[in-house]
């Protein structure tokens, strides 16, 4: 008589083989950037599409030009942007120490990104410089973002100008800690009578990127509105500066 225990399959034998051998299959590599769709390459697709078609990691990737074995320049520059809020003006702030921490990132490529950045940053102000009159809170913000975007410390800046609200010169009043500067407003108007301005704006950093004024704040402009207002001066507006946005005391009422 047949031995009935070898005639019956047992059915979870079968599905137990095909997982180890799942397990067993190794894991395909990652393909380099020269065996991409050529279409999909960066250098090929700026030239094919224009820079405006590619992404920040890709656009940074031409600039390093090569990643790791592990990891694509683009996948490298993905990653260091996701780290930094996928944010420009974030990794713009960065140190070179901060940059070479990543795997693949040595002191040229850090430096070529640095550079970049530092490109655009003198891009803005050359813009701003063309700005000669200033008509509007938005104005004073483009005139001093380019200047104070990347400070990782609080300083206050000071735009002076004519009677027609024309830009006549430009002073860093005071440089601070990370959440504070001390502004002493009579320094202030001592720099603005020396130039014979009419007229001046400060602006100072939040380097949290929080443009909600603080109660220290709120009291500068108060001293420096009376302060003007005592002799002669036009206090025409106190900006605060953060990540992409900015808060004016004059647009809220508070000038």
């Amino acid at each position: 008589m047949p031995n009935r225990h070898k005639l019956i399959q047992n059915p979870f034998v079968h599905e137990e083989e095909e997982r180890m051998k799942s397990k067993a299959e190794p894991v395909q590599p990652r393909l380099a950037i020269t065996e991409w769709n050529e279409s999909e390459r960066p250098r090929e697709k700026f030239m094919e599409r224009g820079a405006s078609s590619l992404t920040k990691a890709e656009l940074l990737a031409i600039l390093i030009g090569s990643g790791t074995s592990k990891e694509t320049s683009v996948d490298l520059m993905r990653r260091m942007l996701r780290d930094h809020g996928d944010s420009l003006q974030a990794l713009g702030r960065m140190s070179l120490q901060e940059l070479l921490s990543y795997k693949g990132i040595g002191e040229a490529k850090a430096i070529t990104i640095m550079a970049a950045c530092e490109l655009g940053k003198r891009r803005m102000s050359e813009q701003a410089e063309e700005k000669t009159h200033v008509t509007s809170s938005r104005d004073l913000y483009d005139y001093f973002r380019p200047r104070m975007m990347d400070l990782n410390v609080e300083q206050c800046h000071m735009l002076l100008l004519d009677t027609k609200n024309q830009v006549m010169g430009y002073e860093v009043v005071s440089t601070g800690g990370i959440s504070s500067s001390v502004v002493d407003p009579r320094v202030v108007l001592r720099q603005a009578l020396l130039a014979s301005a009419p007229s001046l704006a400060i602006c100072h950093n939040h380097p949290s990127g929080n443009v909600k004024p603080s109660h220290e704040d709120d009291n500068l402009t108060h001293r420096m509105s009376e302060a003007c207002q005592a002799i002669g001066l036009r206090f025409v507006d106190h900006i605060v500066l953060g990540d992409g946005d900015y808060y004016s005391y004059f647009d809220n009422g508070k000038i």
